[in-house]
């Protein structure tokens, strides 16, 4: 048991570190939050650093919500607890960031790094869903809401409660953290990307 609740610590704490705003402040002298959409995720940097710091903020906020679960896989021989469960917490830490004043991201690509590590096939479809959606509307927060939607409909096949109830939380969450996107496609004033 005191292994799961340092798991669940870890998960929480290695999830909230705000690696996108580490990055700006530290190469860039820029506080994330100040500009664009004042978000600390992905997409906010890619729109305000450019196209290097945004690969390195994806790669470092998937493994945010990976390495959790990976982990947990590691020490599964003293943990009797589903590994996704680590992943959420990854993923609601990034939203929720103890360094932040509980403020953070959209959970998009931590709970994609999540998915990947617990769940490679499901992923592959979220990620499917995500691109394909992106390249024909070029809205980010659209592509991440469908790929939501996907990842709710995926979870329902594998007739795993824990996974399950690990997609219904996180699609909300990434739906629920997207409705002020989707009102700006809505009235026309959602930023597009450029880069694809």
């Amino acid at each position: 048991m005191y292994t799961v609740i340092l798991l669940l610590i870890f998960s929480y704490l290695f999830g909230s570190i705000p690696f996108s705003l580490i990055i700006s402040k530290t190469f860039y002298n820029i506080d994330l939050r100040e500009h664009g959409s004042g978000n600390v995720g992905t997409t906010n940097t890619f729109r305000i650093l450019g196209k290097k710091a945004g690969i390195v903020v994806l790669v470092l906020d998937l493994l945010k919500g990976a390495i959790p679960v990976w982990v947990a896989m590691l020490v599964s021989t003293d943990v009797d607890f589903p590994v996704v469960i680590f992943g959420v917490v990854a993923a609601i830490g990034h939203v929720y960031s103890i360094f932040l004043k509980f403020k953070g991201g959209k959970a998009v690509a931590t709970g994609g790094g999540a998915i990947l590590a617990a769940a490679p096939i499901i992923f592959l479809v979220v990620l499917a869903a995500f691109l394909i959606t992106l390249k024909l509307s070029k809205y980010v927060s659209l592509g991440s809401v469908l790929a939501a939607v996907a990842l709710l409909i995926s979870v329902l096949f594998t007739g795993d409660l824990f996974m399950i109830g690990f997609g219904i939380i996180l699609g909300i969450i990434v739906i629920v953290k997207h409705i002020s996107n989707m009102k700006r496609i809505k009235e026309g004033t959602e930023p597009k990307i450029t880069f694809m």
